[in-house]
């Protein structure tokens, strides 16, 4: 069987309060009074009460702020500066969460046969994956696959491929590392989906490492099944995601919580068949997406958690998202010491695409009980 043999997490020192960044914003937009009333009840709203953010700036007054200002486009940051900070910030972040994946998963840098990195929030060249082979210390012939610019869907595609590239190489593992700085891109405007993007997005990186599941005993490991990719219908427009002079455009529509709804059940169903569906690792790439998901299955407030209190204690870190909220489902399972138990992970990107894989949770178990399992039966 194909696991998740680690998780590690990182994100940036600055943490932007909810309500502190509400009404800083609010200030900037004073001129503008509907749209300063807009953004304190999209941020209140949005189920997000922190993030975080590799720009200091972010934090300062709103008369000081460079992305909030509304009095001359020559003060905000243009794409070049904004890759520039990329640049300098994603490569340590995603060094962090890539070590604590690799001490997770109590592997060393020399094991790992492939690198996927991924990210839509910035790029350069050389890359990120050069600079993490060097760094980490991984081998210089260790197969690179860059997804980059794929949306909030690319972390659990890059899981998806790692299952794919393990089960066909039997002392594979597999390093996925995502890194998101979302709060790059926030514009200066009083236009509602921009307030909408600037509401709930935060900067987080990722990673995690895929391969054989140990032969000793599982150690409270996700277990990888089936995948599926789609593309749903009509949603080509509904999430839109371009490069502009400063920073990248985001385009989210409201209605995408209804066309999730609306097309995801039948994909869900494709792929697990009647099978019961227990864990839920939902992208929180809104509040809006979890409720109604929650809402046509029944969900519980456990079941939901991880996503919302992902969603509430860091916002939406694109592709980086869905495996903090592993890690998060991860922690309260162990937590709570529950047996084995089934679900799905699944995100969704522009397009509108859906990513989705069948996970199975197995509990620690040390090779002495599972010696006497053995002779017992």
């Amino acid at each position: 069987m194909i696991a998740i043999l680690g998780i590690g997490t990182a994100v940036p020192e600055y943490r932007l309060n909810q309500a502190d960044t509400a009404q800083r914003l609010s200030e900037a937009l004073r001129d503008n009074t509907d749209s300063a009333r807009w953004a304190k009840r999209l941020f209140k709203q949005c189920g997000v009460e922190n993030r975080y953010t590799c720009e200091p700036n972010l934090l300062e007054s709103a008369e000081d702020c460079r992305y909030f200002s509304q009095q001359s486009l020559q003060a905000v940051p243009t794409t070049a500066e904004r890759m520039a900070i990329y640049k300098r910030e994603s490569v340590p972040l995603a060094l962090r969460a890539a070590r604590n994946a690799l001490h997770d998963g109590q592997a060393d840098a020399s094991e790992i046969s492939h690198l996927i990195t991924v990210s839509c929030t910035g790029q350069f060249l050389p890359g990120m994956d050069t600079q993490l082979v060097q760094q980490l210390g991984l081998a210089p012939d260790v197969k690179r696959i860059p997804l980059n610019f794929l949306g909030c869907a690319a972390g659990l595609r890059a899981v998806c491929l790692a299952k794919e590239l393990a089960a066909h190489q039997h002392d594979a593992k597999v390093l996925i590392v995502s890194v998101e700085l979302c709060t790059l891109h926030i514009q200066p405007s009083s236009k509602r989906e921009d307030l909408f993007g600037a509401s709930f997005f935060g900067d987080g990186a990722s990673a995690c490492i895929v391969g054989h599941a140990s032969e000793e005993g599982y150690g409270g490991q996700f277990l990888l099944g089936d995948d599926r990719s789609i593309v749903l219908q009509g949603g080509a427009e509904e999430m839109v995601w371009e490069v502009g002079n400063f920073g990248f455009d985001l385009y989210l529509s409201t209605t995408i919580p209804k066309l999730i709804g609306q097309f995801v059940p039948e994909q869900i169903t494709t792929l697990c068949g009647d099978e019961p569906i227990d864990l839920w690792a939902i992208h929180p790439g809104g509040r809006g997406i979890i409720e109604k998901l929650a809402d046509v299955y029944g969900l519980s407030d456990e079941q939901t958690r991880p996503s919302r209190t992902i969603l509430r204690d860091y916002g939406n870190m694109s592709s980086a998202t869905i495996l903090f909220v592993l890690k998060e489902m991860k922690r309260e399972l162990e937590g709570a010491k529950k047996e084995m138990r089934s679900g799905i992970a699944l995100a969704f990107g522009p397009g509108l695409t859906c990513e989705m894989i069948q996970i199975k949770y197995v509990p620690g178990v040390q090779s002495e009980l599972r010696q006497m399992d053995e002779a017992y039966v």
